[in-house]
């Protein structure tokens, strides 16, 4: 299996997982949501959806890029779900959420189990964070865009996050 490296400031971290693709299945997972209940992924199968993996809201560029997918996707379809998932625990991820106004965009914790970091390929292995990605799932349960950010300090192509989910939802 070929190593699987992000950075973080310039140092090397190892992902866990292997990356998907366009055209690839989406994985199953299940994650945790602000009132302790698990969601299985099933119960979204059927939907479009944005999928964005973030080590942790409550730092700059995760707390810029949730707050600008939160107003993108006022603009866009009620029927497209954005979904944001990290390590945070779901009481910090509550918080935050109120504190910002995020309305449109749901937030889940893959802290219990990893199941997320693991089907996904996001997993940093020497920081049990899920590192910064970007996945468009249609309702055929196909992955038709795939971001895996190098630097995670940096944000994701919102640009080209957009214009897929936009391709997958129609006008």
């Amino acid at each position: 299996m070929d190593e699987r490296i992000v950075t973080l400031k310039g140092k090397r971290l190892h992902l866990e997982g292997r990356a998907l693709d366009e055209g690839d299945d989406a994985p199953s997972f299940t994650v945790v949501d602000s009132a302790l209940e698990f969601l299985d992924s099933s119960l979204l199968k059927g939907r479009n959806r944005l999928l964005a993996s973030v080590p942790s809201l409550d730092t700059d560029i995760c707390s810029l890029e949730i707050k600008r997918f939160n107003q993108e996707a006022l603009k866009l379809s009620d029927e497209l779900l954005v979904v944001f998932i990290s390590m945070d625990l779901p009481f910090a991820q509550k918080r935050f959420c109120q504190a910002n106004g995020i309305e449109r965009v749901k937030v889940y914790s893959d802290h219990k189990e990893g199941a997320f970091g693991a089907a996904y390929g996001v997993l940093i292995k020497e920081m049990r964070l899920l590192s910064r990605a970007i996945f468009a799932v249609d309702t055929t349960e196909k992955i038709r865009y795939a971001e895996y950010v190098r630097e995670i300090s940096e944000e994701p192509d919102y640009k080209k996050a957009l214009e897929a989910v936009k391709s997958i939802i129609g006008p």
